[in-house]
């Protein structure tokens, strides 16, 4: 009998509520869409500097877009500003219904881990503020290999750091773009469709698509069940 696969979490978005950033974009653009505007281009960025060969941190691109956005409207974008995306990115609080169910994979068998762009110690306060950095076996960053994801080299560090093959990973992430490197790479994928996120028509589709995060722990469950 196959044993379980290894689940790999993203964590912006997937565990942790992004909206609840948009108060800070609303006061700086007066707009809360502009957080859609600034995560967008973030991940367009940190994907556009990992082709060209130039790894860049991701809190360093995030400020680095904000200022961006602020000059193409004559907002001007202060350190303080800054500080704040720095503070309120790395205290997002998880889903509701995020702990119940990563608890629940984790009682079904599941060793669970993460792969988040972050740097290793903003992820770290992150899943600390959320209560929920005690339900990950080990905590993975691209930082670890200087290539953010969808980049193939993202997924081979986690691969080499737990000794598996790509056949024994699974992802769960609510970024379709996270979803197709994984599965591009071998791996097993869920997307999760929070707002805003949905299934793209083409090129290497997810397995597994839900609804929230219980969802999908449903359905990794019955799919893998009798497996150990």
């Amino acid at each position: 009998m196959a044993a379980l696969p290894l689940i790999v979490f993203d964590v912006n978005e997937t565990l942790l509520d992004l909206q609840t950033m948009e108060p800070t974009f609303e006061r700086i653009f007066g707009e809360k869409s502009a957080m859609r505007l600034w995560f967008a281009n973030l991940i367009m960025y940190s994907a556009a500097l990992t082709v060209a060969g130039c790894y860049v941190p991701f809190t360093d691109i995030g400020s680095a877009v904000m200022k961006m956005l602020g000059d193409t409207q004559g907002i001007k974008i202060d350190d303080a500003d800054k500080r704040e995306l720095t503070e309120k990115f790395s205290t997002m609080p998880p889903y509701r219904e995020v702990p119940g169910a990563l608890r629940k994979l984790r009682d079904a068998g599941f060793r669970l881990f993460t792969l988040t762009d972050n740097l290793p110690e903003v992820q770290t306060r992150q899943l600390e503020h959320g209560g929920i950095v005690d339900l990950f076996e080990r905590r993975f960053s691209a930082d670890g290999v200087k290539h953010h994801k969808p980049s193939r080299q993202a997924y081979a560090h986690v691969e080499k750091e737990l000794g598996v093959g790509p056949s024994q990973l699974c992802l769960i992430a609510c970024h379709i773009w996270d979803t197709l490197g994984a599965v591009a790479a071998g791996w097993e994928a869920a997307l999760i469709k929070r707002v805003g996120n949905d299934v793209l028509g083409v090129g290497p589709q997810p397995q597994i698509v839900g609804d929230d995060l219980n969802d999908v722990a449903d359905q990794l469950i019955a799919r893998h069940r009798g497996r150990s």
